[in-house]
């Protein structure tokens, strides 16, 4: 039987999968972060859970495929930011023509939890359970990483390490780069990647949603 793309690249990646002490460190952590953030978020998750549920109805999270470490599967999750059903609307797009199409699918509630990053606070409990980092390449969906792994061969190499909530790219570049300039900074936290660098791309990502919420 022929691997598929996404299957011989991550087999690739567990190959080569990196073993350093650094990344012990930094699961470390991810674990103690995590964990301290989401009892920091608390007093504002049933708020906001009120709000999706009143404003848009169930459900009240947004569960998503994306490709984690190794190649493996899991389950992303969100507070749903979207008209129900957008999901399978938005499916064919990547990249501008995505973050368009998105914008116009964005509930009323969704636009202020995207422009202060709090639809993300699930994301936490995918970061305490191993499936994602507080910082790596962003988490991407398996049928785009078949396509991108195919237009940008180096694409596997983000399989060494753990998706991230926020991610190097993000900081630098902004939602709108192309995959290609992505990519290149993904390649640049996985190859550089240390505890002074993860603390400083969880402080630029701190201050760059404090401004947007303050011009939200």
């Amino acid at each position: 039987m022929t691997e598929s793309i996404a299957e011989r690249y991550s087999r690739l990646a567990q190959e080569t999968e990196d073993q350093r002490a650094i990344d012990v460190r930094l699961r470390a952590l991810d674990v103690l972060l995590a964990g301290l953030f989401l009892l920091l978020s608390l007093p504002l998750t049933i708020p906001i859970a009120g709000l999706v549920l009143l404003t848009s109805g169930r459900p009240l999270f947004y569960r998503g495929e994306r490709v984690g470490r190794g190649g493996r599967v899991f389950t992303m999750l969100k507070f749903r930011t979207l008209r129900r059903g957008a999901e399978a609307r938005l499916g064919p797009y990547l990249g501008p023509e995505l973050v368009e199409r998105t914008r116009a699918e964005t509930t009323v509630v969704g636009v202020w939890l995207r422009a202060t990053q709090l639809d993300e606070i699930p994301q936490l409990w995918n970061v305490l359970r191993g499936d994602m980092s507080l910082v790596g390449p962003r988490p991407i969906r398996p049928r785009f990483f078949e396509e991108l792994a195919t237009d940008l061969p180096a694409y596997w190499q983000r399989l060494v390490v753990r998706p991230g909530l926020t991610g190097f790219a993000q900081v630098r570049r902004g939602y709108e780069t192309s995959m290609a300039e992505k990519l290149a900074h993904d390649l640049e936290w996985i190859a550089d990647r240390s505890v002074r660098l993860y603390l400083r791309t969880l402080t630029a990502t701190a201050w760059r949603v404090l401004r947007q919420s303050l011009r939200f």
